[in-house]
């Protein structure tokens, strides 16, 4: 057994924090720094957090290997085991050729690449996220990007941006789920109050993201459209969230806001500045009829085969609602297995047991399972045979591979962190702020997603200590848990995890650290408008939009 310890360097809770620290100080100086290979910087982050929980906390080093062997399968399963599934759907319509179908319907919209960035990386990403969450938005539409004329670079860029204001809910709000869980609150009015902070957010992405394609030109041409649709998405979000279903939030907010822009653009065309292609690119082994209609320069694919490009994603829609009935929720749910991990005992630094080792194998009610099964829906619509499946299957695999192994190294990382103690030195030194942990509050949010990669794990880590805090500083604890999760979606598009995921879709393996260097102060001025509405909502100034 391992007990924790809070300040095992000179009894100090500073000085404990600093070395706490620097597992991850170590892993965002190699991708920003050095520009290492996201792979191989998260082994040697896990190897300096071993060390610190063996030499400096005094955990038993079988303890800190099985942590971050639990860590890794973590990763796995349940994460990557979601993303593998749903980039296996997206590469069975690549097979077909009708991602081509679907890029070209999404085309159609506008010629004008910096509304097209909107459409695709931030409301349709936000759909893929509301389903699958996890990296899968990021994976799906920097593709989708590229194929209609963006540099991959920037794809990656657009698709991580973007990646931010649906993340709470994403998964058919999972994160929100979870805070509820380990908070004890109701997760109702958690995602009220999220509902009551990432719209704000909202209202600012796509303005970030046609400055990113287009500099002040782009704003000044496209801010109309772009504010709109922020504002249709934050407002859909908002009223789902606080009066209709919390796990429906996304689903809404991201059909909503592309509408807004659809209805937008038809009511008031521009011409383009730089229209993208809208033939040829990303499909692979095109069926003839796909190809001769590519070749022939723009004719209108039949509204059959546009109707089929969009089954898939209709098809998931319903999987997922389906599988939220509580019906048959409740009777997949009764397939899931839980364990402790072997060999793994843990408790606090007061001596109570940690629910860390616990590992749940929900293998019908994971978003990844029931991707699989609305990709195997998707085969029999799209007419795709069990080899040429397969055969996508394997590329997704080989696509992913790097991606792979840095996601397992960053959670079992995390592991390693959680299970020593290293996570609550840190989190446990900035409660010690008093009445401005208000401030700091969205701060340990995002810490907690750029490290894991996941809103959801990020809940789990810093949930309860935030309600922790929050009553010692006499906080209200709704607002400090909700801040929680608005702070952790800021972290997602930094996060080692989804920055390798990114990458080795757009085909710049081994260049995570440009991508990072690219995202980072996106991510830090959206934290610090974060901070500032935390901590306005903690006084007079916008109490009242505490539920």
């Amino acid at each position: 057994m391992y007990q924790q310890v809070l300040d095992p360097v000179a009894d100090s809770l500073g000085w404990s924090s600093l070395v706490a620290a620097l597992p991850l100080a170590v892993l965002f100086v190699l991708l920003g720094g050095v520009r290492m290979r996201a792979w191989l910087a998260s082994l040697i982050a896990l190897a300096v957090s071993l060390a610190v929980a063996i030499w400096t906390y005094g955990m038993p080093a079988d303890q800190a290997f099985l942590a971050g062997t639990e860590g890794a399968a973590f990763g796995f399963y349940p994460i990557l085991w979601i993303v593998i599934n749903a980039l296996w759907v997206y590469n069975i319509t690549v097979t077909t050729g009708h991602f081509d179908v679907l890029r070209r319907s999404f085309a159609s919209v506008s010629d004008d690449n910096r509304l097209q960035a909107v459409l695709i990386a931030f409301s349709f990403g936000a759909l893929l996220e509301a389903l699958a969450g996890f990296g899968t938005p990021v994976a799906v539409t920097s593709v989708m990007l590229i194929a209609l004329g963006f540099q991959p670079l920037k794809a990656a860029v657009l698709a991580l941006t973007a990646n931010t204001a649906p993340v709470a809910f994403g998964a058919m709000a999972t994160p929100i789920l979870t805070l509820g869980k380990v908070t004890g609150e109701s997760s109702d009015t958690l995602g009220a109050m999220v509902g009551r902070q990432t719209p704000i957010l909202a209202l600012f992405v796509p303005l970030v993201l046609v400055a990113i394609v287009d500099g002040k030109r782009g704003l000044r041409e496209t801010w109309p459209t772009a504010l709109i649709c922020g504002a249709a998405f934050g407002a859909a979000q908002y009223v789902t969230a606080n009066f209709i279903s919390v796990p429906l939030a996304d689903v809404v907010a991201s059909l909503v806001s592309a509408a807004a822009v659809v209805l937008v653009v038809r009511l008031r065309p521009r011409p383009s500045v730089r229209p993208a292609p809208v033939a040829g690119g990303a499909a692979d082994e095109p069926t003839p009829e796909f190809a001769a209609r590519v070749e022939s320069g723009g004719e209108r694919d039949p509204r059959a085969e546009v109707a089929r490009a969009y089954a898939p994603y209709a098809i998931i829609i319903a999987v997922f609602v389906i599988c939220q009935i509580d019906a048959v929720k409740s009777r997949l749910d009764k397939a899931t297995r839980t364990f402790s991990w072997p060999g793994l005992d843990l408790t606090g630094p007061t001596g109570k047991p940690l629910s860390l080792p616990t590992f749940n194998f929900n293998y019908l009610t994971t978003p990844g399972t029931q991707m699989l099964v609305a990709g195997l829906i998707t085969m029999a619509a799209l007419g795709v045979g069990l080899g040429k499946a397969l055969r996508a299957y394997w590329t997704t695999l080989v696509q992913l591979k790097w991606a792979i192994i840095t996601v397992m190294a960053v959670l079992a990382l995390a592991f390693v962190m959680n299970a020593s103690g290293q996570t609550v030195t840190l989190g446990t030194w900035m409660a010690g702020a008093g009445g401005a942990f208000a401030v700091l509050s969205p701060i340990l949010g995002w810490l907690g997603t750029a490290v894991t990669g996941s809103d959801t794990s990020s809940n789990s880590l810093f949930g309860a200590l935030q309600v922790t805090a929050a009553n010692k500083a006499d906080l209200d604890t709704v607002l400090m848990a909700a801040t929680n999760s608005s702070g952790g979606v800021l972290g997602k598009m930094v996060s080692p995890q989804n920055l390798a995921i990114a990458a080795a879709a757009v085909g710049l393996d081994g260049r995570e650290g440009d991508i990072f260097r690219r995202v980072v102060l996106w991510s830090l001025l959206f934290l610090a408008g974060m901070c500032l509405l935390s901590g306005l909502q903690s006084t007079g100034v916008l109490g009242w939009m505490v539920p």
